[in-house]
């Protein structure tokens, strides 16, 4: 296997910086400015801002946005159609100068389909379940679920 990432042919990948042996399927667009690890795997109709940093080993499933101050430390899974925030009050042509910063802590694993508003972060080896609306910071290895997400367990080590 080559060292090489793969990019595939309908994909539009526009920063110089990914890893070894990652893979960019198509109908993705990442920007000149962000950075993805090694060993990633983003799958088709995915979008990353500039400012993101994906960790090594990451999945990021399709229909998922990066948007500017995400952080994805290493073996983060993201779910089919996750949703990130980055702007609290969004309003058209209101631009921000600054977003807040969301942090998904190493081997975090974030169900399909659920909301994580900026600003949160998301602790080691957390779980956040299909749907859930994640509206504060989760602590390392909790299981959240709900709208608002919930802590409903812990899990192992």
């Amino acid at each position: 296997m080559s060292d090489e990432p793969f990019v595939h042919a309908l994909a539009d990948v526009q920063t110089l910086r990914i890893g070894a042996r990652t893979r960019v399927w198509q109908f993705v667009v990442i920007l000149p400015g962000a950075t993805i690890g090694e060993d990633c795997n983003i799958c088709s109709h995915c979008f990353v801002e500039n400012d993101v940093l994906v960790g090594d080993r990451v999945t990021v499933k399709s229909g998922v946005q990066l948007w500017d101050g995400l952080r994805l430390e290493d073996d983060v899974f993201v779910g089919p159609n996750v949703t990130f925030t980055n702007d609290r009050f969004p309003r058209s042509r209101v631009y921000t100068g600054e977003f807040p910063r969301t942090l998904v802590r190493q081997g975090a694993s974030i169900g399909g389909g659920a909301t994580i508003l900026p600003g949160i972060e998301i602790g080691r080896h957390a779980m956040i379940g299909a749907g859930a609306v994640v509206t504060q910071d989760v602590p390392e290895r909790a299981i959240v679920v709900g709208n608002p997400a919930r802590i409903v367990g812990y899990a192992d080590p």
